[in-house]
């Protein structure tokens, strides 16, 4: 049977196909550019998925009920023709639905136009084994998935695997975005495009308009055939690099930087421990403390577990910084004076690069890869930074205010 599905996917899909089988996450991210065979893979996958668990149900979501016929539902039934197992189900379209035969499983088709609708939803037998979510990025947020995963993934009987399918924005801002570059445990993402799948698969008019594309607007052609996130231009930071930064690494690093901004309210507070190549102009952030309500003797804790460093924090909270000196801390206030924060900025800006582990600061790689300039009613941008989700951000400021001022660049 493997050998017969997996020519309608490339070899690219899979190690997924091998994850989702096992239920080996709770949540399943694949994104990815126009004809990258994702929804194929899926739709394959949860059939599959139903034949080798008697008790599993399937039950799959578009944003808008009036888009599940000629997306999802017809998809699912791809799926079932290409496994040669037509005569084995029975289709409904009021309500939509499909139920195998031999044992009664479902597959139901939702709309979320009205998510309590969700709230009463239980398969006839067993439960849920498959929940997904086509061109999640329809939804408002992941709290909004979340919500109708736990009205629909209640049972003892087996995990569910949640599955989110999309083509990623342009903007780094975007939610799901965001998401991915918040590296967790449960998670799984997996990239893929049109050069992943066979070409006999997409036809031959399909690789021309790419290729054509590729020719004419490279840029395009990376957002929607590729599916990078290309940025809408409004990016603060275009040098932000994300990668692991190995042990190895970190003990080879000449001097370290440290900063802290302290939350207020609900606000967090963000400690940033950085290492500064000058010759380069390189930076690379390689550890983080972010927490809400943070009392002081955390900070202090949290402090002490990163080796008690010199620490420059924001100077608005004097008081603040007295706390942590009785604490043992090694701690300061930093330098700040008319235009600082512009200048300061300005400064990370000009670096050649900024590398950010994105396993070990999550909260950082979110900030500096979403922070954008606003825009005017007129649908420009600002020549303001916007002083929003940039807790990271401060932190790291002030780590490097020395450094940036010996490079004779104003003080912050």
């Amino acid at each position: 049977m493997k050998n017969r599905i997996t020519k309608y996917w490339g070899r690219n899909f899979d190690e997924p196909f091998k994850k989702i089988r096992e239920k080996a996450f709770d949540y399943y991210f694949f994104k990815g550019g126009r004809g990258s065979g994702k929804s194929s893979f899926i739709s394959l996958a949860i059939v599959l998925g139903l034949m080798k668990d008697s008790n599993a149900n399937a039950i799959i979501y578009r944003k808008v009920n009036d888009t599940i016929y000629d997306s999802v539902y017809t998809q699912i039934l791809w799926a079932i023709d290409r496994l040669d197992l037509l005569n084995w189900f029975k289709f409904y379209k009021q309500p939509m639905k499909m139920i195998y035969l031999p044992t009664g499983q479902e597959i139901l088709f939702k709309g979320c136009d009205d998510p309590q609708k969700s709230k009463s939803i239980k398969p006839k037998k067993g439960y849920f084994g498959y929940c997904w979510f086509e061109e999640a990025t329809d939804f408002q947020g992941l709290d909004e998935i979340e919500n109708i995963v736990q009205s629909v993934a209640r049972s003892g009987l087996g995990k569910t695997a949640i599955i989110l399918s999309y083509n990623p924005p342009e903007s780094v801002q975007n939610w799901i975005n965001a998401e991915v570059l918040n590296k967790q445990e449960n998670r799984y993402i997996h990239h893929s495009t049109y050069l992943d799948i066979p070409a006999e698969l997409l036809g031959e008019q399909f690789i021309k308009i790419a290729e054509y594309k590729k020719q004419t607007n490279e840029k395009q052609y990376r957002h929607i055939y590729l599916g990078e996130v290309t940025g809408t231009g409004g990016e603060v930071f275009g040098n932000v690099e994300t990668r692991e930064i190995t042990d190895k690494e970190i003990k080879r690093f000449d001097y370290l930087y440290t900063g802290l901004d302290f939350g207020f309210a609900i606000d967090p507070v963000a400690i940033i421990k950085t290492s500064y190549n000058r010759s380069k102009k390189e930076l690379y952030i390689f550890d983080e403390f972010y927490k809400v309500s943070a009392s002081f003797d955390i900070i202090a804790q949290e402090l002490k577990k990163m080796g008690n460093p010199y620490t420059i924090a924001d100077s608005a909270e004097p008081r603040s910084i007295y706390e942590l000196k009785k604490r043992g801390c090694r701690i300061v206030g930093a330098k700040k004076g008319p235009g600082s924060v512009e200048h300061g900025l300005k400064s990370l800006q000009d670096l050649n690069k900024i590398v950010i582990d994105p396993v070990r600061c999550p909260n950082t790689v979110r900030e500096f890869c979403s922070y954008e300039y606003e825009l005017d009613r007129y649908g420009n941008y600002k020549s303001i930074y916007p002083d929003k989700n940039n807790h990271s951000i401060d932190a790291v400021r002030y780590a490097l205010e020395d450094i940036f001022r010996d490079n004779n660049i104003y003080s912050m």
